[in-house]
């Protein structure tokens, strides 16, 4: 499947894109809200600006993916591959991304307030300017993540990290 097909389907009403391949594809400012998108692969997928919110990406790959400035409020990430993803700006508010992998990616200035990241690896994650205000940290791994000028106003702290 293509970019233009799924934009088409989409429009044609279907949600459901559970399992679909869309490896390097632009999907520049798509609308794919409440999207089920669970296991699908979007790996080096240019989705800048796109708006996921309340879409389901439990399991998907998005390794290396483009997700700046992408509004992804409210939505279902559990499990997904993340890793190496540039979500700078990225508005994930209240979303859970449980278990999520970002290890490496750059969350930049992005809008992780009330988000769940309980058991997530964060591993060499740029957290710089992050909203993190009331999210929950459960059990999450920051080993090496950059913290500069993040906000944890309020956040739930993984074991042994005090916020100040």
């Amino acid at each position: 499947m293509d970019a233009q097909e799924i934009l088409k389907r989409y429009a044609e009403g279907e949600r459901n894109f559970s399992r679909v391949s869309l490896i390097q594809v632009c999907l520049t400012q798509a609308n794919l809200t409440g999207t089920q998108l669970i296991g699908a692969d979007f790996s080096k997928t240019d989705l800048q600006e796109a708006n996921l919110t309340e879409a389901h990406l439990n399991q998907a790959n998005l390794a290396q993916a483009k997700l700046v400035k992408v509004c992804a409020v409210n939505a279902e990430m559990n499990q997904a591959d993340l890793s190496g993803a540039d979500l700078s700006d990225a508005d994930f508010c209240g979303s859970n991304l449980s278990e999520v992998y970002l290890g490496g990616a750059n969350l930049s200035g992005a809008n992780l307030s009330r988000t769940n990241l309980t058991n997530a690896d964060l591993r060499s994650a740029n957290l710089e300017r992050a909203n993190l205000r009331k999210a929950n940290l459960t059990g999450a791994n920051l080993e090496s993540a950059y913290l500069e000028k993040a906000d944890f106003q309020g956040a739930t702290m993984p074991d042994g990290m005090v916020h100040t």
